[in-house]
């Protein structure tokens, strides 16, 4: 009986094994912290879910026509981040699906007109949440704007932000192009970099960014149609390891 009882156990066991490798996030990267792992997956775009501590945050968690991240599935929110005011990173009706009671939103004072419960935070401020340190950073555009004299994102409008937890520094640079600010930055180890020719900066110049400040780990993502193999070839030999991940389950218009 006993051995009749321990094989059925393994055969349990071994048929679990699939169903749980089922439910694992796709394309999650876990990074190790004094504090415990953090787990960041790409939803789409520039939406990213970040779980660490028995935590969950939400970085511009968004739909548009073109961009229908699926968040079916996935956790409330503890803590949501918006960088800009633009459809693609303020979306006011999924931040409410995701919202608890308790859920702390965090955002540039022009998303806080729109979204009034959200806490204002400007460009070069800090604060706390939790176990985590919120810095405000710069992004903007220096060039590119849809008129002469007239730019798709102003300074001081927007929020990059980067997020310290356990030791370890995250950036997310929202819409920008390689700014001054964003060449500064120190001691990042993971850094979620935009590139989107037309709004933001092509591959070649997000590169050229990125090998100015030499995160530990570089991820493309809010790339549309551009091709994040442009910005991977371009690091090969600059000792940053670039992750290409899928952020477009459905590919984006031309």
């Amino acid at each position: 009986m006993k051995f009749a009882f321990r094989l059925l156990m393994v055969i349990l066991f071994a048929a679990a094994i699939p169903m749980r490798a089922q439910t694992m996030r796709p394309q999650m990267q876990t990074f190790e912290t004094s504090a415990g792992p953090v787990n960041i997956t790409p939803i789409e775009h520039a939406s990213v879910l970040l779980e660490a501590g028995g935590k969950v945050i939400y970085v511009d968690p968004a739909k548009t026509p073109n961009f229908p991240g699926d968040f079916s599935g996935l956790p409330p929110a503890d803590l949501i981040l918006i960088s800009d005011v633009h459809s693609d990173h303020m979306d006011p009706v999924t931040v409410t699906s995701l919202s608890k009671a308790d859920t702390m939103i965090i955002a540039p004072p022009s998303v806080a007109k729109t979204i009034t419960t959200a806490k204002s935070i400007s460009n070069g401020e800090t604060t706390q949440w939790d176990k985590w340190t919120i810095e405000a950073i710069p992004m903007y555009n220096m060039v590119r704007g849809p008129a002469p004299g007239k730019f798709f994102h102003d300074k001081g409008r927007g929020n990059g932000y980067v997020l310290t937890y356990g030791g370890r520094r995250f950036y997310f640079s929202g819409d920008t192009e390689g700014i001054p600010e964003m060449r500064a930055l120190k001691n990042i180890d993971v850094a979620f970099v935009c590139m989107y020719e037309r709004p933001t900066m092509s591959p070649e110049e997000a590169a050229d960014a990125v090998l100015a400040f030499h995160p530990k780990v570089a991820i493309p993502y809010h790339y549309g149609t551009s091709d994040p193999a442009i910005f991977k070839k371009k690091l090969e030999g600059s000792g940053i390891d670039v992750r290409l991940l899928d952020w477009y389950p459905k590919k984006p218009k031309q």
